[in-house]
């Protein structure tokens, strides 16, 4: 599949990387043509890696991870264009997080609603899928690093479609089908990002980013 990276952090870069070891090709896109990082990451990885704006990759993507920091992702989206987004799936991994009074960071978006939503919103030609938000990168595509893979990761959309697509890219990554809870609609997405402020106290308390959740019961 070809597949657009939006984002040229380390979450985007965590995820760029999986994918391209599982076969697919990926097209990372930024905010310019030429960004040193998406180059750095392009050069580290195979021939199937290339790197473009935002719209080159919506435009390269079948599907679409969202690994952008997410004050910026409603703009990146902007950026790449409706055309390049109609229809597609849009995986997205990005939380409100606002820094700008220190750490840690406070959500911008919470309580009546969430990133997940206002991206579906704004953009509704999109089939957004919220996922993998809860957790650090290294588990997001290693779920084997703790207790087994046996731990929880959540999915949030309207597209039942979309979220079975988006639970297969979750399986090939090493999530068990056990392990996949559909909360339900994209409103849903809201207290999955929620989770934000107590896993970054957490993070805080042990400075790990090693741990998840798991629903029992």
């Amino acid at each position: 599949m070809e597949i657009a990276v939006f984002g040229t952090g380390v979450v985007g870069q965590t995820i760029g990387s999986k994918l391209i070891q599982l076969g697919h090709e990926v097209k990372m896109g930024s905010r310019t043509t030429n960004n040193e990082k998406a180059v750095e990451w392009v050069k580290s990885n195979s021939a199937k890696s290339s790197q473009g704006a935002y719209s080159d990759a919506a435009n390269f993507g079948e599907l679409i991870f969202n690994c952008t920091s997410g004050q910026g992702s409603i703009e990146a989206l902007r950026l790449a264009g409706k055309n390049n987004l109609k229809g597609k799936i849009l995986v997205d991994i990005s939380n409100p997080l606002d820094a700008s009074k220190g750490l840690p960071p406070s959500l911008s978006i919470c309580n009546t609603s969430s990133l997940g939503e206002e991206i579906q919103n704004e953009f509704p030609e999109l089939r957004v899928v919220k996922t993998l938000n809860t957790m650090w990168c290294g588990l997001m595509v290693n779920p084997s690093m703790i207790n087994d893979g046996d731990h929880t990761v959540f999915v949030s959309g309207n597209d039942n479609d979309a979220k079975k697509q988006v639970s297969d890219i979750l399986k090939s990554f090493g999530w068990k089908e056990k392990s996949i809870m559909d909360l339900g609609d994209i409103t849903t997405a809201c207290g999955a990002e929620m989770w934000l402020a107590l896993w970054l106290r957490i993070y805080m308390s042990t400075i790990n980013g090693a741990f998840n959740i798991k629903i029992v019961g």
